[in-house]
């Protein structure tokens, strides 16, 4: 009887500690189902309830409590984590399942870091066929903008990398991911907070872009004064982004075939001849028509069409291009053509500046045999009589910190491991500004985490454009030399991709290898192994008898040549006259190289200085060069 006493005392006394942890809670959207947690440090778990209210949160054997305070917010720190998983999560009665520990990386920039594995990167259907990796997860946060700092993120949820979900996840985060995984061996979570097109100072809290002296300085200030009317702006931008989001969604299915049909009469459009006339606007409604001699089957050739288009043949539809998928080769089938009059019509939208463009010069044709039909010359054109005209929409997100206020600042309290960064573009032409933005925007995230200097890894410009040498006006060039000089804030590392970048397309498709050189630097920075993580990187350099003899520092065991040439590619010299013109190089030592002059007393040397320079200088790991330029005046 004295035991059952016991046992029934104590059962009361567990229910009514539970009962005080009964109340319900709200959470952060990223705390659900699949989430990743930062091992090695406290974790932070934080959100709202009802004040005075008790809070209990559990995971992996470690427990803590706290108390609501009374304007409703609560937040607790258990104990560091080591990794491992699945667990849940128990935070009062809720129950957040197939959580796990291990490095948690955000993944920010501009289109190169957004760029997903489906959009026709370099060996994507490889990752695919393999199926990903349960213990690698993403959590993409949905773009927003703020003139006001915000709590919460406005959405998102974290996917697990499986086959369904992979294709949609940014490439260069998935190969550091995947290496972060196989070397560590621990649970990876990618928080991607990225937005194509955006520059470096939306990034950035705009109270600290206030306090500089910069061109977007007064407009930050006007943004934190003038907060609520900035706030409409923002609304009212929004509206007018939803609006043109769903006329631009898809086209009415029934209207569309009948304004694609043959005998559909656009007399009323006007004309557009491309693609010349190149770039349209709104929803852009093109047909012409074309003559065939026999109904055999044949082949559309529309090599570039920006962004997203619906393309028809006599009143079908043939192909959609999406955007940042590339137009194929289109097969025609026998049956979906006539002998004698045939319409080709293409309804095209482009969403980043309402410009659509459809094809290039000698790049649109239909091929039928040996029979090479242009498609070049005058086009029926419309903007407004099929579907009307597009809402303008601006871009607000780009404003001093109203992508920081929404998909930065909400997330300061979840601890991570550090941050991979690919962005610049959008800065290019103002690169005087850009080493105090950059590492203002890192110092400001670092100090908003609270976590110390948490490694801050970044990709450096590749090469873009059409090759000119020399250039030494190239706004690629100094806005790449910004960047390395924010390398001298502590825990930051630089991927040079100075030779995997392509003339035509500023969204190089070989993105394994740049973030598996974003990994080399984790592993350096945030690991703290002891490997040389960059390509060679200048020394010093020195005229000696004619010649300018320049050393380097990581060469991991020798300099070498990469494309098999017998001379170093890149270099150019500045003559006294203010003329710069291209050098020669050879390798003279494991970490020399010796350029042959043919002027006297030269002022300066640059390497990679172009968009797009010729370069083949890397080290034993086959690591390009970092660009640099030295004056021999000033030194």
């Amino acid at each position: 009887m004295k035991r059952y006493l016991i046992i029934l005392f104590c059962c009361s006394l567990f229910a009514c500690n539970t009962d005080k942890f009964d109340s319900e809670v709200t959470l952060p959207i990223i705390f659900e189902n699949g989430m990743v947690l930062q091992r090695n440090q406290k974790v932070h778990v934080w959100g709202k309830g009802i004040p005075n209210k008790k809070v209990r949160v559990s995971i992996a054997g470690l427990m803590g409590s706290t108390e609501v305070a009374i304007d409703s917010t609560w937040s607790l720190k258990l104990p560091e984590a080591k990794a491992g998983g699945p667990f849940v999560l128990q935070v009062n009665n809720q129950e957040i399942e197939d959580v796990y520990i291990g490095d948690v990386w955000l993944a920010g920039g501009q289109s190169n870091m957004e760029w997903a594995l489906k959009s026709d990167v370099i060996g994507a259907e490889k990752e695919f066929s393999e199926g990903g990796n349960p213990e690698i997860r993403f959590f993409k946060v949905p773009h927003s903008y703020s003139a006001m700092p915000q709590e919460d993120l406005q959405g998102g949820e974290w996917k697990v990398a499986n086959k369904e979900n992979l294709p949609d996840f940014s490439a260069v985060a998935w190969f550091f991911a995947k290496r972060n995984h196989l070397e560590k061996d621990v649970p990876v979570g990618i928080i991607e907070s990225n937005w194509g097109g955006t520059p470096a100072e939306g990034w950035t809290d705009a109270s600290v872009l206030a306090s500089m002296d910069a061109s977007y300085s007064a407009e930050a200030k006007e943004i934190i004064d003038q907060a609520e009317e900035w706030e409409k702006k923002v609304l009212e931008n929004e509206k007018n982004s939803d609006l043109r989001n769903k006329l631009v969604t898809g086209p009415d299915s029934l209207q569309a075939l009948q304004v694609a049909s043959i005998d559909y009469d656009d007399s009323g459009w006007g004309t557009i001849n491309l693609p010349k006339s190149n770039p349209m606007q709104d929803i852009a409604w093109i047909r012409k028509g074309f003559k065939l001699a026999t109904a055999q089957e044949a082949v559309l050739h529309l090599s570039n069409i920006d962004q997203m288009a619906y393309i028809y043949l006599n009143g079908n539809l043939l192909h959609y291009k999406d955007w940042g998928v590339p137009v194929p080769e289109i097969d025609i089938p026998a049956s979906w053509l006539n002998e004698g009059t045939n319409v080709l019509t293409i309804r095209a939208i482009n969403t980043w500046n309402n410009q659509p463009r459809v094809g290039e010069s000698g790049e649109m044709y239909i091929l039928q045999g040996s029979n090479k039909i242009s498609l070049e010359g005058n086009w029926a054109y419309s903007t407004n009589i099929v579907e009307p005209q597009l809402p303008k929409v601006e871009k607000v997100n780009w404003k001093p910190g109203m992508m920081y206020n929404s998909m930065i600042n909400p997330l300061v309290s979840y601890p991570i491991k550090g941050v991979i960064w690919y962005q610049g573009e959008s800065n290019a032409g103002r690169a005087d500004e850009y080493e105090e933005l950059f590492s203002a925007m890192i110092t400001n995230w670092r100090s908003k985490w609270g976590l110390g200097d948490i490694p801050f890894l970044f990709v450096q410009l590749a090469n873009f454009m059409e090759r000119k040498s020399p250039q030494p006006e190239s706004d690629w060039a100094y806005l790449r030399e910004a960047q390395s000089k924010t390398l001298s804030l502590p825990n930051t590392g630089m991927a040079v991709i100075i030779d995997i970048g392509e003339a035509g397309d500023i969204h190089p498709k070989n993105k394994k290898d740049v973030g598996e050189r974003l990994w080399l630097q984790a592993k350096k920075i945030a690991y703290n192994e002891d490997i040389v993580a960059n390509g060679p990187v200048f020394k010093s350099a020195s005229i000696q008898e004619g010649k300018i003899v320049v050393t380097f520092e990581d060469v991991a065991g020798g300099l070498e040549i990469s494309d098999g040439d017998n001379s170093v590619k890149g270099f150019i010299v500045e003559t006294s006259s203010g003329r710069f013109q291209e050098v020669s190089g050879e390798i003279s030592g494991v970490n020399e190289v010796v350029l042959n002059l043919d002027v006297t007393n030269p002022v300066e040397i640059r390497y990679a200085w172009a968009d797009n320079p010729e370069v083949n200088l890397v080290n034993a790991l086959g690591l390009p060069t970092a660009p640099f330029r030295y004056s021999f005046e000033s030194n």
